[in-house]
Protein backbone atom coordinates (compact mmCIF):
# COMPACT_ATOMS: atom_id res chain seq x y z
CA UNK A 1 0.00 0.00 0.00
CA UNK A 2 1.38 3.46 -0.82
CA UNK A 3 2.47 5.58 2.10
CA UNK A 4 2.98 8.92 0.39
CA UNK A 5 0.40 11.70 0.34
CA UNK A 6 -0.64 13.43 -2.88
CA UNK A 7 -2.24 16.77 -3.73
CA UNK A 8 -5.26 16.46 -5.99
CA UNK A 9 -4.71 20.02 -7.28
CA UNK A 10 -1.02 20.27 -8.13
CA UNK A 11 -0.12 16.55 -7.98
CA UNK A 12 2.87 17.06 -5.68
CA UNK A 13 3.66 14.23 -3.26
CA UNK A 14 4.75 14.33 0.38
CA UNK A 15 5.72 12.12 3.27
CA UNK A 16 2.79 10.64 5.24
CA UNK A 17 3.24 13.04 8.16
CA UNK A 18 1.88 15.87 5.98
CA UNK A 19 -1.83 16.68 5.77
CA UNK A 20 -1.69 19.83 3.60
CA UNK A 21 0.18 20.72 0.41
CA UNK A 22 2.41 23.77 0.07
CA UNK A 23 -0.31 25.16 -2.21
CA UNK A 24 -2.64 25.09 0.78
CA UNK A 25 -4.89 22.27 -0.38
CA UNK A 26 -5.50 19.05 1.60
CA UNK A 27 -3.64 15.87 0.74
CA UNK A 28 -4.93 12.36 0.29
CA UNK A 29 -3.47 8.94 -0.45
CA UNK A 30 -2.79 8.33 -4.16
CA UNK A 31 -5.60 6.79 -6.22
CA UNK A 32 -5.82 3.06 -5.45
CA UNK A 33 -7.87 1.35 -8.19
CA UNK A 34 -10.59 -1.06 -7.09
CA UNK A 35 -10.75 -3.55 -9.95
CA UNK A 36 -13.24 -6.10 -8.64
CA UNK A 37 -16.09 -6.28 -6.19
CA UNK A 38 -15.50 -8.43 -3.10
CA UNK A 39 -16.74 -12.00 -3.64
CA UNK A 40 -19.17 -13.03 -0.90
CA UNK A 41 -19.59 -11.49 2.50
CA UNK A 42 -16.58 -13.17 4.11
CA UNK A 43 -15.58 -12.48 7.70
CA UNK A 44 -16.11 -8.74 7.25
CA UNK A 45 -19.80 -9.04 6.35
CA UNK A 46 -21.03 -5.82 4.77
CA UNK A 47 -18.55 -3.60 6.64
CA UNK A 48 -15.92 -1.34 5.10
CA UNK A 49 -13.33 -4.08 5.60
CA UNK A 50 -14.66 -6.06 2.66
CA UNK A 51 -12.76 -3.45 0.60
CA UNK A 52 -9.51 -3.99 2.52
CA UNK A 53 -7.53 -4.35 -0.73
CA UNK A 54 -7.69 -0.56 -1.09
CA UNK A 55 -7.61 0.43 2.58
CA UNK A 56 -4.44 1.52 4.43
CA UNK A 57 -4.96 -0.77 7.44
CA UNK A 58 -6.41 -4.14 8.41
CA UNK A 59 -9.44 -4.71 10.60
CA UNK A 60 -8.33 -4.79 14.26
CA UNK A 61 -9.75 -6.94 17.04
CA UNK A 62 -12.69 -5.16 18.64
CA UNK A 63 -13.54 -3.15 15.52
CA UNK A 64 -17.13 -1.86 15.45
CA UNK A 65 -17.94 -2.98 11.87
CA UNK A 66 -18.66 0.39 10.28
CA UNK A 67 -20.04 0.67 6.78
CA UNK A 68 -22.42 -1.47 4.78
CA UNK A 69 -25.00 1.31 4.52
CA UNK A 70 -28.62 0.29 4.15
CA UNK A 71 -29.41 1.26 0.55
CA UNK A 72 -32.90 0.93 -0.88
CA UNK A 73 -35.23 2.44 -3.44
CA UNK A 74 -37.94 4.59 -1.85
CA UNK A 75 -40.95 4.43 -4.14
CA UNK A 76 -43.00 6.38 -1.60
CA UNK A 77 -40.75 9.46 -1.94
CA UNK A 78 -40.59 9.55 -5.72
CA UNK A 79 -43.63 11.77 -6.17
CA UNK A 80 -42.14 14.32 -3.79
CA UNK A 81 -38.59 14.01 -5.13
CA UNK A 82 -39.62 14.01 -8.78
CA UNK A 83 -37.35 11.15 -9.85
CA UNK A 84 -36.26 7.59 -8.98
CA UNK A 85 -34.83 8.04 -5.49
CA UNK A 86 -32.68 5.67 -3.47
CA UNK A 87 -31.81 6.27 0.17
CA UNK A 88 -28.47 5.40 1.77
CA UNK A 89 -28.89 5.42 5.55
CA UNK A 90 -25.55 6.09 7.21
CA UNK A 91 -27.37 6.51 10.52
CA UNK A 92 -27.15 2.74 10.96
CA UNK A 93 -23.40 2.97 11.57
CA UNK A 94 -22.18 2.15 15.10
CA UNK A 95 -22.42 5.73 16.41
CA UNK A 96 -25.09 6.90 14.01
CA UNK A 97 -23.21 8.67 11.22
CA UNK A 98 -20.94 8.33 8.20
CA UNK A 99 -18.01 9.45 10.36
CA UNK A 100 -17.61 5.86 11.57
CA UNK A 101 -16.11 4.84 8.23
CA UNK A 102 -13.23 7.28 8.57
CA UNK A 103 -12.82 6.74 12.30
CA UNK A 104 -12.55 2.98 11.86
CA UNK A 105 -9.75 3.23 9.32
CA UNK A 106 -8.01 6.04 11.18
CA UNK A 107 -7.99 4.16 14.47
CA UNK A 108 -6.87 0.92 12.80
CA UNK A 109 -3.97 2.68 11.06
CA UNK A 110 -3.03 4.37 14.34
CA UNK A 111 -2.80 0.97 16.03
CA UNK A 112 -0.62 -0.40 13.24
CA UNK A 113 1.68 2.62 13.55
CA UNK A 114 2.00 1.87 17.30
CA UNK A 115 0.64 5.29 18.27
CA UNK A 116 -1.34 5.11 21.50
CA UNK A 117 -3.59 8.17 21.26
CA UNK A 118 -6.01 9.55 18.70
CA UNK A 119 -7.80 12.87 18.73
CA UNK A 120 -10.15 15.08 16.81
CA UNK A 121 -11.53 18.61 16.66
CA UNK A 122 -15.31 18.32 16.69
CA UNK A 123 -18.39 19.06 18.74
CA UNK A 124 -20.62 16.65 16.84
CA UNK A 125 -20.74 13.28 15.12
CA UNK A 126 -16.99 13.03 14.52
CA UNK A 127 -16.11 13.51 18.20
CA UNK A 128 -18.50 10.78 19.24
CA UNK A 129 -17.28 8.48 16.48
CA UNK A 130 -13.55 8.81 17.15
CA UNK A 131 -14.09 8.35 20.89
CA UNK A 132 -16.15 5.20 20.36
CA UNK A 133 -13.73 3.57 17.94
CA UNK A 134 -10.78 4.37 20.20
CA UNK A 135 -12.60 2.84 23.17
CA UNK A 136 -13.41 -0.29 21.17
CA UNK A 137 -9.74 -1.09 20.54
CA UNK A 138 -8.36 0.24 23.82
CA UNK A 139 -6.44 3.38 22.91
CA UNK A 140 -6.71 6.86 24.41
CA UNK A 141 -8.66 9.67 22.78
CA UNK A 142 -8.58 13.45 23.13
CA UNK A 143 -11.45 15.58 21.82
CA UNK A 144 -11.16 19.36 21.42
CA UNK A 145 -14.53 21.10 21.61
CA UNK A 146 -15.58 24.77 21.79
CA UNK A 147 -15.96 26.18 25.28
CA UNK A 148 -19.67 26.86 24.73
CA UNK A 149 -20.58 23.37 23.50
CA UNK A 150 -24.15 22.26 24.24
CA UNK A 151 -24.48 19.98 27.25
CA UNK A 152 -26.28 17.23 25.31
CA UNK A 153 -23.28 16.97 23.01
CA UNK A 154 -20.81 16.71 25.88
CA UNK A 155 -22.92 13.90 27.36
CA UNK A 156 -22.99 11.99 24.08
CA UNK A 157 -19.23 12.27 23.57
CA UNK A 158 -18.38 11.53 27.21
CA UNK A 159 -20.09 8.13 27.17
CA UNK A 160 -16.97 6.74 25.50
CA UNK A 161 -14.63 8.25 28.13
CA UNK A 162 -12.29 10.40 26.02
CA UNK A 163 -10.38 13.34 27.44
CA UNK A 164 -12.58 16.32 26.54
CA UNK A 165 -10.96 19.76 26.41
CA UNK A 166 -13.13 22.85 26.01
CA UNK A 167 -11.18 25.49 24.11
CA UNK A 168 -11.79 29.26 24.13
CA UNK A 169 -10.72 31.28 21.12
CA UNK A 170 -10.86 30.84 17.35
CA UNK A 171 -12.33 27.35 17.08
CA UNK A 172 -11.86 27.31 13.31
CA UNK A 173 -8.08 27.57 13.72
CA UNK A 174 -8.05 24.53 16.01
CA UNK A 175 -8.17 22.29 12.94
CA UNK A 176 -4.66 23.44 12.03
CA UNK A 177 -3.43 23.74 15.63
CA UNK A 178 -4.40 20.13 16.30
CA UNK A 179 -2.48 18.74 13.33
CA UNK A 180 0.69 20.52 14.42
CA UNK A 181 0.30 19.68 18.11
CA UNK A 182 -0.45 16.08 17.21
CA UNK A 183 2.84 15.77 15.34
CA UNK A 184 4.72 17.16 18.32
CA UNK A 185 2.97 15.12 21.00
CA UNK A 186 2.31 11.78 19.34
CA UNK A 187 -1.44 12.18 18.87
CA UNK A 188 -3.01 10.99 15.61
CA UNK A 189 -5.61 13.68 14.97
CA UNK A 190 -8.36 12.30 12.75
CA UNK A 191 -9.79 15.63 11.68
CA UNK A 192 -12.52 16.06 9.10
CA UNK A 193 -10.52 15.69 5.89
CA UNK A 194 -7.17 14.12 6.79
CA UNK A 195 -5.95 11.35 4.45
CA UNK A 196 -6.82 8.45 6.77
CA UNK A 197 -10.38 9.69 7.24
CA UNK A 198 -10.84 10.17 3.50
CA UNK A 199 -9.49 6.64 2.96
CA UNK A 200 -12.24 5.19 5.13
CA UNK A 201 -15.08 7.38 3.95
CA UNK A 202 -14.43 6.67 0.26
CA UNK A 203 -16.03 3.25 0.89
CA UNK A 204 -19.43 4.97 0.80
CA UNK A 205 -18.97 5.37 -2.96
CA UNK A 206 -18.14 1.66 -3.23
CA UNK A 207 -21.28 0.68 -1.30
CA UNK A 208 -23.47 2.88 -3.50
CA UNK A 209 -22.13 1.71 -6.86
CA UNK A 210 -22.01 -1.94 -5.85
CA UNK A 211 -25.70 -1.75 -4.98
CA UNK A 212 -26.81 0.71 -7.72
CA UNK A 213 -24.57 0.17 -10.78
CA UNK A 214 -26.71 2.43 -13.01
CA UNK A 215 -26.56 5.39 -10.61
CA UNK A 216 -26.85 8.77 -12.35
CA UNK A 217 -26.31 11.11 -9.41
CA UNK A 218 -25.46 11.28 -5.71
CA UNK A 219 -26.81 14.00 -3.40
CA UNK A 220 -24.69 14.55 -0.31
CA UNK A 221 -24.64 17.14 2.51
CA UNK A 222 -21.39 19.08 2.71
CA UNK A 223 -19.71 20.78 5.67
CA UNK A 224 -15.90 20.58 5.80
CA UNK A 225 -15.76 19.03 2.33
CA UNK A 226 -14.02 15.92 3.65
CA UNK A 227 -16.81 13.46 2.90
CA UNK A 228 -17.48 14.95 -0.54
CA UNK A 229 -13.76 14.57 -1.25
CA UNK A 230 -13.87 10.97 -0.06
CA UNK A 231 -16.85 10.03 -2.22
CA UNK A 232 -15.16 11.65 -5.23
CA UNK A 233 -11.98 9.71 -4.53
CA UNK A 234 -13.95 6.49 -4.28
CA UNK A 235 -15.56 7.17 -7.66
CA UNK A 236 -12.17 7.89 -9.21
CA UNK A 237 -10.82 4.60 -7.85
CA UNK A 238 -13.77 2.67 -9.28
CA UNK A 239 -13.18 4.25 -12.67
CA UNK A 240 -9.43 3.61 -12.48
CA UNK A 241 -10.11 -0.06 -11.72
CA UNK A 242 -12.56 -0.45 -14.61
CA UNK A 243 -15.68 -0.93 -12.46
CA UNK A 244 -17.13 2.41 -13.50
CA UNK A 245 -17.12 3.91 -16.98
CA UNK A 246 -18.45 7.39 -16.23
CA UNK A 247 -18.78 9.16 -12.90
CA UNK A 248 -22.21 9.82 -11.41
CA UNK A 249 -22.86 13.52 -10.96
CA UNK A 250 -22.12 14.70 -7.43
CA UNK A 251 -24.54 17.25 -5.96
CA UNK A 252 -23.70 18.84 -2.61
CA UNK A 253 -26.21 20.50 -0.30
CA UNK A 254 -25.70 23.28 2.24
CA UNK A 255 -27.98 25.21 4.55
CA UNK A 256 -28.66 28.65 3.08
CA UNK A 257 -27.66 30.24 6.38
CA UNK A 258 -24.07 29.02 5.95
CA UNK A 259 -23.17 28.10 2.38
CA UNK A 260 -19.62 29.12 1.39
CA UNK A 261 -19.17 26.23 -1.06
CA UNK A 262 -22.50 26.92 -2.77
CA UNK A 263 -21.62 30.61 -3.00
CA UNK A 264 -18.32 29.80 -4.70
CA UNK A 265 -20.02 27.43 -7.15
CA UNK A 266 -22.80 29.85 -8.02
CA UNK A 267 -20.34 32.70 -8.64
CA UNK A 268 -18.00 30.46 -10.71
CA UNK A 269 -15.07 30.98 -8.35
CA UNK A 270 -12.16 28.54 -8.31
CA UNK A 271 -11.69 28.70 -4.54
CA UNK A 272 -14.01 28.76 -1.54
CA UNK A 273 -13.82 31.82 0.67
CA UNK A 274 -15.02 31.88 4.30
CA UNK A 275 -18.65 32.84 4.83
CA UNK A 276 -18.66 36.15 6.70
CA UNK A 277 -22.45 36.25 7.13
CA UNK A 278 -23.32 33.06 9.00
CA UNK A 279 -26.80 32.84 10.50
CA UNK A 280 -28.46 30.24 12.70
CA UNK A 281 -29.81 27.14 10.99
CA UNK A 282 -31.52 23.91 11.99
CA UNK A 283 -28.78 22.10 10.05
CA UNK A 284 -26.07 23.30 12.44
CA UNK A 285 -23.96 20.16 12.01
CA UNK A 286 -23.05 21.27 8.46
CA UNK A 287 -22.75 25.00 9.22
CA UNK A 288 -19.02 25.29 8.52
CA UNK A 289 -18.11 28.86 7.60
CA UNK A 290 -14.53 28.04 6.55
CA UNK A 291 -14.44 24.46 5.21
CA UNK A 292 -10.86 23.10 5.04
CA UNK A 293 -11.70 20.95 2.00
CA UNK A 294 -14.19 23.35 0.46
CA UNK A 295 -12.15 23.96 -2.67
CA UNK A 296 -11.55 20.22 -3.12
CA UNK A 297 -15.30 19.58 -2.79
CA UNK A 298 -15.86 22.25 -5.44
CA UNK A 299 -13.42 20.43 -7.73
CA UNK A 300 -15.32 17.17 -7.16
CA UNK A 301 -18.60 18.75 -8.22
CA UNK A 302 -17.14 20.29 -11.35
CA UNK A 303 -15.29 17.12 -12.31
CA UNK A 304 -18.50 15.09 -12.18
CA UNK A 305 -20.81 17.67 -13.75
CA UNK A 306 -22.84 18.27 -10.59
CA UNK A 307 -23.69 21.36 -8.56
CA UNK A 308 -23.75 22.81 -5.04
CA UNK A 309 -27.14 23.84 -3.68
CA UNK A 310 -28.37 26.07 -0.86
CA UNK A 311 -31.59 25.02 0.87
CA UNK A 312 -33.44 27.09 3.44
CA UNK A 313 -34.60 25.87 6.83
CA UNK A 314 -38.25 25.57 5.83
CA UNK A 315 -37.33 23.22 2.97
CA UNK A 316 -35.01 21.23 5.25
CA UNK A 317 -37.68 20.71 7.91
CA UNK A 318 -40.27 19.76 5.29
CA UNK A 319 -37.89 17.17 3.82
CA UNK A 320 -37.05 15.84 7.29
CA UNK A 321 -40.77 15.36 7.93
CA UNK A 322 -41.25 13.64 4.56
CA UNK A 323 -38.42 11.21 5.27
CA UNK A 324 -40.09 10.22 8.53
CA UNK A 325 -43.71 10.05 7.28
CA UNK A 326 -43.12 8.60 3.81
CA UNK A 327 -39.95 6.53 4.27
CA UNK A 328 -39.92 5.73 7.98
CA UNK A 329 -36.45 7.19 8.52
CA UNK A 330 -35.43 9.50 11.36
CA UNK A 331 -32.57 11.80 10.38
CA UNK A 332 -30.96 14.98 11.61
CA UNK A 333 -31.72 18.13 9.58
CA UNK A 334 -28.35 18.04 7.80
CA UNK A 335 -29.30 14.70 6.24
CA UNK A 336 -32.65 16.06 5.11
CA UNK A 337 -30.90 18.71 3.00
CA UNK A 338 -30.33 15.99 0.40
CA UNK A 339 -34.01 15.36 -0.24
CA UNK A 340 -34.70 19.10 -0.18
CA UNK A 341 -31.89 19.63 -2.65
CA UNK A 342 -33.07 16.82 -4.93
CA UNK A 343 -36.56 18.32 -5.05
CA UNK A 344 -34.99 21.64 -6.01
CA UNK A 345 -32.99 19.98 -8.79
CA UNK A 346 -35.99 18.20 -10.32
CA UNK A 347 -38.12 21.35 -10.13
CA UNK A 348 -35.38 23.18 -12.06
CA UNK A 349 -35.18 20.21 -14.48
CA UNK A 350 -31.49 19.70 -13.77
CA UNK A 351 -32.35 16.09 -12.92
CA UNK A 352 -34.84 14.23 -15.12
CA UNK A 353 -37.77 12.17 -13.86
CA UNK A 354 -36.32 8.94 -15.25
CA UNK A 355 -32.88 9.25 -13.62
CA UNK A 356 -31.63 7.19 -10.68
CA UNK A 357 -30.44 9.29 -7.75
CA UNK A 358 -29.06 8.36 -4.31
CA UNK A 359 -29.72 10.67 -1.36
CA UNK A 360 -27.12 10.03 1.33
CA UNK A 361 -28.60 10.39 4.82
CA UNK A 362 -25.41 11.03 6.72
CA UNK A 363 -26.58 10.74 10.32
CA UNK A 364 -29.26 10.54 12.98
CA UNK A 365 -28.18 13.37 15.29
CA UNK A 366 -28.07 13.56 19.07
CA UNK A 367 -30.34 12.35 21.85
CA UNK A 368 -30.36 10.78 25.28
CA UNK A 369 -29.80 11.90 28.85
CA UNK A 370 -27.03 11.66 31.41
CA UNK A 371 -24.74 13.64 33.64
CA UNK A 372 -22.56 16.33 32.11
CA UNK A 373 -18.93 15.42 32.89
CA UNK A 374 -16.40 17.96 34.03
CA UNK A 375 -13.95 19.04 31.35
CA UNK A 376 -11.16 21.62 31.54
CA UNK A 377 -11.72 24.94 29.80
CA UNK A 378 -8.52 26.36 28.33
CA UNK A 379 -7.54 29.22 26.06
CA UNK A 380 -6.39 28.17 22.61
CA UNK A 381 -2.92 29.58 23.38
CA UNK A 382 -2.62 27.24 26.40
CA UNK A 383 -3.73 24.08 24.61
CA UNK A 384 -0.25 22.61 24.21
CA UNK A 385 0.43 22.46 27.95
CA UNK A 386 -2.95 20.79 28.47
CA UNK A 387 -2.13 18.09 25.91
CA UNK A 388 1.29 17.55 27.46
CA UNK A 389 -0.32 16.76 30.82
CA UNK A 390 -2.94 14.42 29.37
Amino acid sequence: MPTIRACYACERTFEPSRARCDCGEPLWRPIEPLDRWPSGAGSSGRSIWRYDAVLPASQPAGDLEAGGAAVWRSHSLEGYAGTHVWLADEGRNPTGSFKDRGSAVGVAATLEAEIDRVGTVSHGNMARSVAAHAAAVGIDCTVLVPADIAEERVRAIARFDPKIVRVRGDYGRLYYDALELGRRHGIQFLNSDVPLRVAGQKTLAFDLLERIPDLDAIVLPVSSGGNASAVWKGLLELRAGGLLESLPRLYLTQAAACDPIAAAFQSSRERVDPDADVRETVAYSIANADPPSGTRALAAVRDTGGAVLSVDDDAILEAQDRLARDAGVRVEPASATTLAGLRQLTEREEIDADETVACVLTGRGYGGRGDVPSAPVVDREDLESTLESA
